[in-house]
Formats: structure tokens, C-alpha cells, sequence
């Protein structure tokens, strides 16, 4: 068959615009699998990185790059990777794009193995996209932690394996300008977990979920700590809880502002008066259509939020 990617990765196509384009710097492969480039060698993290050559792992590509450059580093399908300690993996040269290749159990896989650690994006505009993220232990704090400003995480996915995460994104207020775009979270059915995505404080952060399945104990986004501004969440295919809070959104702060849909799908646990509190947050607003299901049989009702008038 041939390559999707004749050209290479300047076929790569991000939000619209190649690749190459938004990210004009070096980049860097990383490759840990047996199946290497033609005429290439195994990875080490004294190669050079380049496709024959490969890096051995991503936090060592991460340090070969230079801040605001640009650079992108390329995980070839496959690629596996542990992380054992806080900050395993830590993008904290500003402007570095991570971005996997291959589908379903072809992408790359980094494996949380310590209820400690997590991979950081500490440094601005870096970019993480088509990751399998997989909890290899339970209780996991919060394997991914975003603290720097304008920083993507784009079509990844995070699926508990042994046990359950507590927190999968958890921000602090410095996460200014953070996109979640096509997220996927599959969550295991036991108790364990909090939130998917923890944010503390924040400004115009946006969010948009391919799929959102766990045991919410908190809600799927939970908004804790310090009020976010301005917080846009919307296009959100499938979300499920298996957990009795019933809540997919809440700002336990009661002072965020954002809006909330449309195009919001949410499915509840118990047949319940929960239809109204699946989105709880006083200062925001809902946008229709945001539908709410709460018991097997049924066809979701638009969220009962009171209706705007023209007063």
C-alpha cells in the first residue's frame, strides 16, 4: 500500500494548515520498536534523531530542541514509552509540537507507572497530539499537568488499565489559552476517579470531547480552587458517568464564567431530578442544543436551564 504521507511529514495537516508551516524548525524521531526505517538503525538517545537514526525516547528529543524554534518531534507508530516519576516527560522548552503517528493500538503509548507521576507541559505553545496515555497503576495523581500558556492537547487519548486516575488533566491558573480538542478519556467503571479534566483557573480555555467515560465522583470537568474566565466547551459526542454525582460540568468555585455547548451530549447514572444539575455552575451559560439522558429506554431532553426572554 502506499504511504498516506508520500511527501513525508509535510503532509501533516494541523487545524487546517501543514504541518511544517505552523512548526518551521528541526524535527526529531523518535522510534522504540524493532521496526526501523530502510537502511536505518535501532533507537538511541545517541543517534541523531532523524528517521534512520531515531532518539529512543521523547524527553530526550525534547531536550535536543531549541525554545520557540518550532521543532517537532515525530513518535513513530508503536513507540513505547514509561513514565515512573513526576515530570517523566516534561515539555519545557517552549513552541515543541509531540505529535504521534499510527491509529488504535499503533499509536504511541506512555505508560504512567507511579501514583506520582505525570508528563508536564510546563513551557508555552507546546503541543501534544495522538498519544495513547495509559494508567499502569492505580491511582495515578494526574498523569498529565499543563501550567504554561497556549498549549494544545489534540486528538489524545487516556485509558485506565490497572486501577483508575484520579485527576487525567488537571491545570493550574498559568494554563491561559489551553485547547483540548477531540478528547478522548475512557475511564474504568469502579470508583477512583474525580475528574477527567481538573482546571485551576485559566483563561479562555476551550475543550471539545470525542468521548468522556468514568466514574466522576466530582463531574467530568471539575472547576476547582480558582474561577475560570470565559471557558468555551462544546462539541462533546459522547459523555457518560457511572457515578451518582450525576455531573458532567461543575465549577465548584460558583464564580466561573464561559459558555457551556452547543452540541453537548450527556448521559447520567440514576433515573433521577438530576437533568438540570448535569451542568452546575451559577455565572454560566448554556447554549442549545445540550441533551441529557438519565435511564436506559429513554430519548434525551434538552437540558432544562431557564430560557433566556427578551425583557
Amino acid at each position: 500500500m502506499a504511504s498516506i504521507y508520500p511527501n513525508g511529514i509535510k503532509d501533516l495537516v494541523l487545524r487546517g494548515s501543514p504541518i511544517t508551516q505552523l512548526h518551521p524548525g528541526e524535527v526529531f524521531f523518535v522510534n522504540s520498536t524493532t521496526v526501523i526505517a530502510k537502511g536505518g538503525v535501532g533507537s538511541s538517545n545517541g543517534n541523531p534523531g532523524t528517521y534512520q537514526k531515531p532518539f529512543a525516547t521523547i524527553d530526550f528529543a525534547i531536550g535536543q530542541c531549541k525554545a520557540s524554534r518550532g521543532d517537532i518531534i515525530v513518535v513513530m507508530p508503536g513507540h513505547t514509552e514509561t513514565i515512573s516519576a513526576a515530570a517523566g516527560i516534561a515539555l519545557d522548552v517552549a513552541g515543541v509540537a509531540v505529535i504521534g503517528l499510527g491509529d488504535g493500538s499503533l499509536r504511541p503509548t506512555i505508560n504512567f507507572t507511579a501514583t506520582a507521576s505525570t508528563l508536564t507541559m510546563s513551557a508555552a505553545n507546546c503541543k501534544l497530539m495522538n498519544i495513547l496515555l495509559t494508567g499502569g497503576i492505580d491511582a495515578v495523581v494526574s498523569p498529565i499537568v499543563v501550567s504554561a500558556a497556549d498549549c494544545m492537547i489534540i486528538n489524545c487519548e487516556l485509558r485506565d488499565v490497572t486501577g483508575q486516575v484520579t485527576d487525567g488533566i488537571l491545570t493550574t491558573a498559568a494554563a491561559t489559552r489551553l485547547k483540548i480538542i477531540n478528547h478522548r478519556h475512557d475511564g474504568a467503571s469502579a470508583a477512583g476517579t474525580n475528574a477527567a479534566i481538573a482546571l485551576v483557573g485559566g483563561d479562555d480555555i476551550e475543550i471539545t470531547i470525542d468521548r468522556m467515560d468514568g466514574n466522576f465522583a466530582v463531574g467530568g470537568i471539575d472547576v476547582r480552587t480558582t474561577a475560570t474566565t470565559d471557558l468555551f466547551v462544546h462539541d462533546v459526542q459522547y459523555f457518560r458517568t457511572r457515578n451518582a454525582a450525576d455531573i458532567f460540568l461543575v465549577d465548584t468555585i460558583t464564580a466561573s464564567t464561559g459558555q457551556i455547548g452547543p452540541n453537548i451530549n450527556i448521559r447520567l447514572l440514576d433515573n433521577a431530578a438530576n437533568i438540570t444539575e448535569a451542568i452546575t455552575g451559577a455565572t454560566f451559560v448554556v447554549i442549545d442544543p445540550v441533551y441529557v439522558v438519565n435511564l436506559a429506554g429513554e430519548k434525551a431532553m434538552l437540558i432544562n436551564w431557564t430560557a433566556s426572554t427578551d425583557a
